[in-house]
C-alpha cells in the first residue's frame, strides 16, 4: 500500500465519520417534556423538542406518546418548520391512557430521519 492510497483511505474514512455525526446531529431530541393528570383521568403533555429544522422538506413535524409496550397513545402533529424557534414547547391533552401503564415513553420525528434515537420516558403522576 503507498502512502498516497494510506492518506485517501484515511481521508475517505473521517469523510464518513463527519457525514454520520452530522446526520445523527440533525435528527429531532425531546429536551423535556412534563404531564399533568386532568379530572376527568386524561392527560396533557408539554413536549420541548430541538432539531435544525431547515425548512419545509426537513423539519420535526410530530411527537408521540408511547406506551412501554410500543403501542402509539397519541400523536402531536406539528404543521410547520420552527426554522427560528429552537427549542420549542408544543402541548396536546385530552390523552387517554389506559390502567396498569404507570410511564410512557415520549419519542421526536422529523421528515427526513424518521424517529429521533434519543426518547424521553416520564412516570404518570396518579399511576
Amino acid at each position: 500500500m503507498t502512502y498516497r492510497n494510506l492518506l485517501c483511505g484515511v481521508l475517505c474514512l473521517l469523510v464518513s465519520l463527519a457525514t454520520g455525526a452530522l446526520v445523527y446531529a440533525n435528527e429531532v431530541k425531546v429536551e423535556d417534556a412534563k404531564v399533568f393528570r386532568s379530572g376527568d383521568g386524561s392527560y396533557r403533555f408539554s413536549v420541548t423538542l430541538r432539531h435544525a429544522d431547515n425548512g419545509w422538506e426537513h423539519y420535526a413535524d410530530r411527537w408521540q406518546v408511547v406506551s412501554p409496550k410500543g403501542d402509539i397513545l397519541a400523536t402531536r402533529v406539528l404543521m410547520h418548520p420552527h426554522d427560528h424557534e429552537q427549542p420549542f414547547t408544543r402541548s396536546m391533552s385530552g390523552i387517554s391512557i389506559g390502567e396498569g401503564i404507570s410511564w410512557v415513553t415520549i419519542r421526536g420525528h422529523d421528515k427526513v430521519h424518521g424517529n429521533g434515537a434519543g426518547e424521553f420516558k416520564i412516570n404518570l403522576p396518579g399511576k
